[in-house]
């Protein structure tokens, strides 16, 4: 049986429902182009829900409903502006739900290869843009964090933010796509002692992106003054990459999980593009 590339042939992206949709639409468009990928755009927000004795039965019903018109009123606004932006293609589509945004999203990620968000840094609260964290835990797919200007992501060098965990293997196949048709992957691990078995290690994460067609290499690196993100960064900008694919991991149950000081650190930095996986 003739082998098919790996590729994301379905791609959703997430608006947020307080901001244009241009931009992180433009960004999703260029990637999905770049793999023939049909687009879904998804967006979502959750009523503020007033608690018992906050204010009375009638005053609650009235304050809900107000809500309820405003969230549908923006998501009429940003349908309008993805029709726009999409002009009757028949390769994209519209899904906008009342509801946790974090929760909604992960569950339609059922639909889709490849989920693409906002930097991971915008503020907010949580019952109208996504949790990062909770998402990458939940989603069951591969989350591209697009860069905080969005700027066109070419993919051209890659740095893989290697540790030898079950996350950052996941994370190394849900991108292959992106590493398959770059020109330069560094995988990159940081030292935590051992550094021949981190050498080792890096070294059979080479060996089989080399099967798949992938043009990479491997190095050990020295945390600068302790920092495994900035070494990481460093070494990112120093082969012109404008992706990470790293492991989204940290500790405890799902409900207690903190992430590790690396995760969290890329997802606070939208300097450039980070592809992340559980």
């Amino acid at each position: 049986m003739e082998a098919h590339a790996v590729t994301y042939n379905t791609i959703m992206v997430h608006l947020d429902i307080d901001a244009p949709a241009a931009p992180r639409l433009g960004f999703a468009r260029d990637v999905a182009r770049r793999y023939g990928a049909s687009l879904i755009a998804f967006t979502a927000a959750e009523v503020f829900l007033l608690m018992p004795g906050d204010i009375n039965v009638g005053a609650a019903a009235e304050a809900t409903r107000i809500q309820v018109e405003e969230i549908e009123s923006r998501l009429k606004v940003l349908k309008s502006e993805f029709d726009d932006f999409v002009e009757d293609s028949d390769r994209a589509s519209w899904r906008g739900l009342i509801g946790d945004p974090t929760r909604y999203l992960a569950l339609n990620a059922r639909a889709a290869d490849l989920l693409i968000v906002g930097s991971g840094g915008e503020a907010g609260s949580r019952l109208r843009t996504i949790d990062p964290g909770e998402l990458i835990l939940s989603a069951g797919r591969p989350v591209l964090f697009a860069s905080k200007d969005h700027r066109p992501m070419k993919a051209e060098n890659i740095l893989v933010a290697w540790k030898d965990t079950r996350e950052a293997r996941r994370a190394v196949v849900d991108a292959l796509p992106f590493l398959a048709g770059a020109g330069q992957v560094l995988v990159a691990t940081v030292a935590e002692g051992d550094r021949i078995a981190a050498r080792a290690s890096a070294a059979d994460v080479v060996r089989f992106l080399m099967k798949h067609g992938v043009k990479a290499r491997s190095e050990v690196l020295d945390a600068a003054a302790g920092n495994a993100t900035e070494t990481l960064l460093a070494a990112a900008g120093g082969i012109g990459a404008d992706l990470i694919v790293s492991g989204g991991y940290g500790r405890g149950r799902l409900r207690e999980w903190a992430f590790g000081g690396v995760t969290r650190s890329l997802l606070g930095d939208g300097s450039m593009s980070r592809l992340m996986a559980n």
